[in-house]
């Protein structure tokens, strides 16, 4: 339970959009998609700024059918938010120009901060900022592409403890218009692995007075943000893992900016599987396709159900779910008077650190030569 006071900032400009309190949804593939925001939202009463799933500049322009699923929003989203992933400034300037253009979004993220190999090993995600004047064009042609959309980054400190990029990184991005700048305080080498440094989102915030900075990692309740906003004079905050089958934290962190440190969301299990199924209804509902929708649902599940009394028998077999009716009968079976279990707002999700980086040939050798970086480099689908 928080027993401090709220942090003062309770205020994230981004462009013209005033993002109050400033607390921002990572953007994480396979898992934002509009369900899972539509929930996130739902509980913060509207409140925050909800990130798309990484979209790919070269699936965008191209019109992939998936991408373009993947950039449908809800009637309710304002601001729409997409974050893009591209290697190439000609092809990242493409998509952020049709973006605009057609009015697909109202803000956009760019994506330097992913630390899987399938994106490191063509130079994009976290590895990127190592060559800065690749880092410095893409930045260029996105901003000088979205006309009034504001753009704003994610990055991690960098590839590793010998190259740290973040603070040079910061620097181009205030010189190339970019609005806001979003840190993971963990390099690509760490993935998700260890501590988060938060050290490091203070010196990035004294190095680029100028435009707002966001804090990312180890964020798991509403007093680590606050927490964070403390010890860090960051801007705002970033929420990812944290909310893995835990939407209602934004309803947390809302009540926590706002001083109501006391009205913090505790479910019982009933209200849990009430917000599972309701889950996997949207998911279905989205994709058009109920049991595709029970399907995709199905990683949610030990999110959901952390620290609850639930068989392993039981677990599995509700993580083998086809339908929305199976669901709801294996919940039912539940004992759904069980509390808030002590000690489920801690760490989920992915904690693997200390993994080999895979780069392309020779790309530590100088971070100005960017040759060969070009549009082969280019992912072909979304969602990371």
């Amino acid at each position: 339970m928080p027993t401090t006071a709220p942090a003062q900032n309770t205020t994230l400009q981004i462009g013209p959009h005033a993002v109050r309190p400033p607390v921002v949804l990572a953007p994480m593939a396979g898992i934002t998609n509009a369900p899972f925001r539509t929930l996130c939202r739902e509980f913060s009463g509207g409140k925050g700024l909800f990130v798309s799933e990484m979209i790919t500049t070269r699936a965008l322009v191209e019109r992939n059918e998936k991408t373009m699923q993947l950039i449908h929003f809800d009637a309710s989203e304002d601001p729409r938010s997409i974050q893009l992933y591209g290697v190439d400034p000609a092809t990242v300037g493409k998509a952020v120009r049709m973006i605009a253009e057609e009015g697909l979004a109202d803000h956009i993220d760019l994506n330097f901060g992913c630390p899987v190999p399938k994106v490191t090993r063509r130079g994009g995600g976290s590895a990127l900022p190592y060559k800065r004047p690749l880092l410095r064009a893409i930045l260029r042609e996105a901003v000088s592409g979205a006309g009034d959309l504001p753009v704003t980054m994610k990055m991690r400190k960098g590839i590793d403890d010998d190259h740290l990029t973040y603070l040079d990184a910061g620097r181009i991005a205030v010189e190339e218009g970019v609005t806001a700048i979003a840190l993971h305080g963990r390099t690509t080498a760490q993935h998700y692995g260890g501590t988060a440094d938060w050290e490091a989102i203070a010196r990035l915030k004294e190095h680029v007075p100028e435009i707002p900075v966001l804090g990312n990692g180890d964020i798991w309740s509403a007093e680590d943000a606050l927490r964070m906003v403390r010890e860090t004079g960051c801007d705002g905050v970033v929420v990812g893992r944290g909310c893995l089958g835990r939407p209602w934290l934004f309803a947390d962190l809302v009540a926590a900016f706002e001083g109501r440190t006391d009205d913090l969301a505790r479910p019982a299990l009933r209200e849990v599987a009430d917000v599972m199924v309701r889950h996997a209804t949207l998911l279905g509902e989205w994709i058009g396709d109920e049991a595709r929708g029970v399907i995709d649902f199905r990683k949610h599940v030990a999110w959901y159900l952390k620290g609850f009394a639930v068989g392993s028998e039981m677990r599995k077999r509700l993580a083998v779910t086809s339908s929305l009716a199976e669901l709801r009968a294996g919940l039912d079976e539940l004992d759904l008077d069980q509390p808030w279990p002590d000690g489920a707002d801690g760490p989920r999700g992915r904690t693997s650190g200390n993994n080999r980086v895979v780069l392309p040939d020779g790309w530590l050798k100088d971070p100005y030569d960017c040759a060969g970086i070009g549009e082969d480099a280019e992912l072909d689908t979304s969602g990371g």
